[in-house]
């Protein structure tokens, strides 16, 4: 195992300026998540990492080494792909095995760590199949067992289970991160799925543009984002930002004024955008009047999207109601879980 440290990383395709001094460090054995949109360069920079791209600027450093210009079978890392790229004609087992073979490796070592492998992803049964006879999950095992029989210093992973479907996603999500407890393997991992980030990451980098937005714990980008962009993409259902003007104890949005803490110290007359997460709004007299537009049940939870005068937002409800769609309901946020921001440039006051 080792640490990854990527520093002042740039990348450029001829004029096009993709990455602009991207700088992170992982940590030995830490599972970090690369998030955000698409096109935002998470996939080129962990190709970077992989060799597959050259760097244009800044160093990536695996362990004590710079590998800057080391080709990927040089950098002892093994990568799982988003279309899990098997040999159709060779059985799982083969499959598993065939890096070693081709390194020239002992045939007892070879067998030896098919099997262990085989053993923590529960393929023994499928050793003699063909990829086309597995079903997707199946598949990606093989992959991540492909990755596993190198025993790499880190782990990639690109977007490994977005062919999969939601239950299996879920499913594999659970997998990837208690095999990651049991490793201990660094690993760099890239989604554009907030979800994925939030529920495996011990640290997320949120990127956007070939930038970093903002790097932590998930529960810390989740509690405090740092601007508007993280607030409004980590978190499902999305924050409520709505913009408004700062008044004496209040934000006026709309033509109605949402309360803020004593202590906000946002001066009069600022425009600023006010979050708050749909959970962390509750029904309350003194609150903000809201007329209910459409309910959506989950079963374990509520969504209610509401229009108040020229605005909208949406409050979400653990416990059940009978809500119907005209109904009007008084909400207030809970005021030790708002978020300020300032609108012009977007970041936390």
């Amino acid at each position: 195992m080792a640490q990854v440290a990527i520093s002042k990383v740039a990348k450029a395709f001829g004029t096009v300026q993709v990455l602009h001094e991207v700088s992170v460090d992982i940590a030995d054995g830490q599972f970090v998540v690369l998030v955000g949109p698409s096109g935002c360069g998470k996939s080129t920079l962990l190709r970077m990492v992989a060799g597959l791209e050259t760097v244009s600027a800044g160093t990536i450093a695996i362990g004590e080494r710079v590998v800057n210009h080391l080709p990927p079978a040089k950098r002892d890392i093994a990568m799982v792909f988003q279309n899990y790229a098997l040999y159709p004609h060779k059985t799982v087992e083969q499959n598993m095995a065939f890096a070693l073979k081709l390194r020239k490796t002992d045939p007892a070592v070879v067998a030896e760590r098919v099997k262990r492998a085989a053993d923590i992803l529960d393929l023994n049964p499928y050793l003699k199949r063909y990829p086309r006879q597995l079903s997707g999950g199946q598949r990606q095992r093989v992959a991540m067992g492909r990755a596993i029989v190198r025993n790499p210093q880190v782990f990639l992973f690109d977007e490994p289970l977005s062919n999969l479907d939601a239950k299996l996603r879920v499913q594999m999500r659970t997998e990837i991160k208690e095999l990651h407890q049991r490793l201990k393997t660094t690993t760099i991992y890239v989604t554009h799925d907030q979800i994925e980030a939030m529920t495996m990451a011990d640290k997320i980098v949120v990127m956007r543009d070939g930038r970093i937005e903002q790097v932590g714990a998930p529960l810390e980008l989740f509690d405090r984002p740092a601007n508007l962009f993280v607030a409004g993409f980590i978190g499902s259902p999305s924050m409520n930002l709505l913009k408004g003007v700062a008044r004496k104890g209040g934000v006026e949005i709309a033509g109605t004024v949402f309360p803020v803490a004593p202590n906000s110290g946002v001066e009069d007359g600022r425009a600023v955008v006010y979050g708050v997460r749909p959970e962390h709004l509750e029904i309350h007299p003194d609150g903000v009047p809201a007329k209910i537009s459409v309910v959506e049940p989950t079963g374990s939870e509520t969504l209610v999207f509401l229009r108040f005068g020229d605005g909208e937002m949406v409050a979400l409800f653990r416990e059940r109601h009978d809500f119907k769609p005209g109904d009007t309901l008084k909400l207030r946020p809970r005021l030790e879980h708002l978020h300020l921001f300032d609108a012009e440039t977007g970041t936390r006051l």
